[in-house]
């Protein structure tokens, strides 16, 4: 006869009281409030327990004794998810890696970084900076989220046109399997072809394959030259004309490309405090940002490059920032977002991916299937378009609360019918997964359940999340 529950679990916490010490095990009312929910919106749940381990060793020590009773564990880094990826799940373990932060090395001239997957990106950012180096990634979480966080959802961010996503930005990763098993594979080179890239299954999985604990990170010299500037175009067709004349006469300079549709500029114009580079009237403003490694040449590049666009005809106005206060207000315009619950009120967002040339094509039919199911719906669209990442917000003007259900079954069906995906960069977590079917083909579901099969056998690395 099995042991009742409550006998179970109170062994359970008693073999991770007896194991580790009060700073790295917390139970009961002492699991702080962060720990109880990530940024998804979802209800906060209080986990069995919190492990807060120190080193990679700990965090084995810890994996094999819940695979040994059974236990569920729930990967945390800055709690700043969107799709429910680290929330937790009531009677698993919240394994957070906050203690596991700091830097091992910065390699000058290898151009890497080795550093604790706890690690702030913001940390990771202003040390390299020292160093007159830089980390690409970059997003508007900086201050809170984790390498191991990115790692674990492949953030994309801001400047993805120029130096990719997370992935393309490691190189080698240490993580922990469901048995305990600590795989190091840290890598420093940029060509290793020696057997599987190890790495690969861990970037993206969400923590369902693994736990990243360290990782060596690639680095690129600190631009020398940094400049934006927003411009004003009327037609989508004008703004893909500019996509590629800016790939093509700016190069590797192009950093980011940025677009947002009119509804989207006539709604955070009404934010407190922003600074409009213009007013409203035009169908389409993008943020260009260039990173060079010359002042002079590449500043004069940048400058000639916008006065052709306007020269042909192609952008109806343009401000180009004078200082880097003024590129710093750029960006708080289209980082707005943040403010949308006040500006917006209460909303669905979406982080979707599609073909450039059919962005505009796909509003449209998702405009006119919202509006169908929605007459009082109203959405506003914007994002990375350079690389093909358009995001979504989407309010029922009717409704205190937004329909979840009916939006989403509307916005992921016409995301399907283009081809597109119903994440580019946010993951799947929980908030997503009913609509993974949609851009992922069954056998590539398939072969994905195989290999969670292979590593974490008795299902207790994040267990339902993503498939």
């Amino acid at each position: 006869m099995n042991a009742p529950v409550s006998s179970q679990s109170d062994a359970f916490i008693a073999a991770l009281e007896a194991a580790f010490d009060c700073k790295t095990v917390a139970t009961g009312e002492d699991i702080a409030e962060r720990n109880r929910a990530d940024w998804s919106g979802l209800s906060p749940v209080r986990p069995l327990a919190l492990l807060r381990p120190a080193s990679a060793s700990d965090v084995a020590a810890a994996m094999k004794l819940c695979n040994e009773h059974g236990v569920a564990v729930v990967p945390q880094g800055g709690m700043t998810g969107l799709c429910g990826g680290a929330q937790p799940i009531e009677g698993a373990v919240a394994l957070s890696m906050e203690r596991m932060s700091g830097i091992e090395e910065i390699d000058i001239a290898g151009a890497t970084m080795t550093v604790k997957a706890g690690t702030p990106l913001e940390t990771v950012q202003k040390a390299t900076e020292e160093k007159g180096m830089y980390f690409a990634l970059d997003l508007g979480a900086r201050g809170s989220c984790t390498i191991g966080g990115n790692i674990a959802t492949n953030a994309g961010g801001n400047r993805v046109i120029r130096y990719g996503m997370t992935r393309d930005l490691v190189l080698g990763i240490e993580a922990v399997l469901a048995d305990g098993t600590i795989v190091t594979s840290l890598n420093k080179m940029i060509k290793n072809n020696a057997a599987y890239d190890l790495k690969q299954m861990f970037i993206g999985s969400e923590g369902t394959l693994g736990i990243v604990t360290r990782a060596v990170l690639r680095l690129h010299p600190l631009p020398r030259f940094t400049s934006a500037a927003v411009c004003a175009l009327e037609k989508y067709e004008d703004v893909v004309t500019l996509l590629k004349a800016a790939r093509r006469g700016l190069g590797p300079m192009l950093a980011a490309f940025e677009v947002m549709w009119s509804d989207y500029w006539e709604v955070i114009a009404t934010t407190p405090g922003l600074r409009m580079p213009f007013g409203p009237g035009h169908g389409f403003h993008v943020l260009i940002e260039c990173h060079g490694t010359d002042e002079t040449h590449d500043r004069a590049k940048f400058d000639s490059f916008l006065e052709a666009q306007v020269e042909n005809g192609l952008l109806a106005d343009a401000v180009v920032a004078q200082s880097v206060a003024d590129a710093r207000a750029f960006w708080e315009v289209r980082d707005a977002v943040s403010e949308f619950p006040l500006t917006f009120g209460d909303h669905i967002p979406f982080d979707i991916g599609l073909p450039v040339e059919r962005m505009d094509e796909f509003r449209t039919e998702c405009l006119e299937a919202l509006r169908a199911e929605i007459p009082a719906v109203h959405a506003l669209f914007y994002g990375h378009v350079g690389d093909g990442n358009i995001h979504i917000v989407v309010r029922d003007r009717a409704a205190e609360k937004p329909p979840k259900q009916l939006i989403c079954d509307t916005v992921y069906g016409v995301v399907a019918k283009f081809g597109g995906t119903i994440s580019a960069e946010h993951g799947i977590g929980t908030t997503k997964k009913q609509w993974l079917p949609l851009t992922r083909s069954p056998s590539e579901l398939d072969t994905m359940r195989l290999l969670k099969k292979a590593l974490d056998p008795n299902n207790i690395l994040n267990p339902g999340k993503v498939l």
